[in-house]
C-alpha cells in the first residue's frame, strides 16, 4: 500500500468538509432567529441602500484584460488612451488605476467596442456650415 502525505492543512480542511456535511441544514426560522440575534447582520433595507465599492483591479487583471483582448501593451495604450509607461506600471503592479481610469478599465472589461465607438472621433463637418436637423417623418 502506497504511502500519501497529506499537510495539516488539507486534513483540516477535510475535517471540516465532514463537520459541515454531518449538521442539519437550517431552516427559514431559525436563520431568522440567528440573524436576529446577531447584531451586525444587514437586513434588506441595509442592503438596499448600500453604496457600491469597486476596488481598482490588480495589476494581473489589467495584463489579463489586455491578453483576452489580444493587443500589446502599446496597442492597448493607444486604443484605450492610457500612455504606454502608465499601463505598463499598471501591469507590473507599481501604480493602482484609481478614479476614472479604474472605471474607464471596469468599462473595457465589459464591453470594449463601446468603448472603442465612443473615443472614435466625430465625422468632419463642412466648415462655415451647421449641421443641418434632421426633419420628423410625417404622420
Amino acid at each position: 500500500m502506497p504511502i500519501v502525505r497529506r499537510s495539516r492543512a488539507d486534513i483540516d480542511r477535510a475535517k471540516l468538509l465532514a463537520d459541515l456535511a454531518a449538521r442539519p441544514v437550517p431552516r427559514e426560522a431559525e436563520i431568522a432567529r440567528q440573524v436576529a440575534s446577531d447584531g451586525d447582520a444587514w437586513s434588506d433595507a441595509d442592503i438596499a441602500e448600500a453604496t457600491a465599492i469597486y476596488p481598482p483591479p490588480s495589476a494581473a487583471e489589467v495584463r489579463a484584460l489586455r491578453a483576452r483582448l489580444g493587443l500589446s501593451q502599446a496597442a492597448f495604450a493607444r486604443r484605450f488612451g492610457f500612455t504606454l509607461d502608465t499601463l505598463r506600471q499598471y501591469e507590473q503592479g507599481r501604480r493602482s488605476p484609481s478614479g476614472p481610469a479604474s472605471t474607464l478599465l471596469r468599462v473595457i472589461a465589459s464591453n470594449p467596442a463601446a468603448v472603442v465607438k465612443a473615443l472614435r472621433p466625430a465625422p468632419p463637418t463642412k466648415p462655415g456650415r451647421a449641421p443641418r436637423p434632421r426633419r420628423r417623418a410625417s404622420r
